[in-house]
């Protein structure tokens, strides 16, 4: 039976664990992300920064810059003249970086996919994204399962390890 820091600081009054799972610890209770609202998608994600749904309980801090962000979440429309500007914007973030898309435009083009030439097939095809969050127009219970879900795979990295060619 694996302890959680708190129930080893209950039993002993001593912390002992890797440097990794404290790195991310904090990286994972303290994800400050920057909103790139784009359509309708943005609303629900404004929504779940508001008080009912209140991000910031888990540790999700709204930024307003990228330089200051370590998740960004893309949510709506990425028309073609927009992606430069989305990639611009996370190649401005300090690593490590994380990208949440959120909602059918981000993911896969939406329901402008197939007729709209004007429309971006999925921001995965310039920047990469770590979690998707479907839906037209996603629930604000859904960001925070993403929010969640990239948390659990924040915890799992290992910053500071080497791997090899067959890891």
């Amino acid at each position: 039976m694996k302890l959680t820091l708190l129930e080893k600081f209950d039993q002993d009054n001593i912390i002992m664990g890797k440097l990794d799972e404290l790195i991310n610890w904090s990286r994972a209770n303290s994800q400050w992300y920057f909103q790139f609202g784009l359509a309708c998608c943005a609303i629900e994600m404004m929504a779940a920064a508001a008080p009912r749904y209140d991000l910031e309980r888990f540790g999700a801090m709204p930024r307003a810059t990228p330089r200051q962000s370590d998740v960004m979440i893309v949510a709506g429309t990425v028309s073609l003249k927009m992606a430069e500007r989305v990639k611009r914007l996370y190649e401005q973030m300090a690593d490590p970086k994380y990208v949440i898309s959120m909602g059918s435009c981000s993911n896969s083009g939406g329901p402008y996919w197939q007729y709209g030439y004007h429309v971006l097939k999925g921001v995965d095809q310039i920047i990469p994204v770590d979690i998707y969050i479907p839906g037209c127009p996603p629930r604000p219970e859904a960001l925070v399962q993403g929010l969640l879900e990239l948390r659990v795979k924040i915890r799992e990295e290992t910053p500071f390890r080497k791997t090899t060619a067959a890891e």
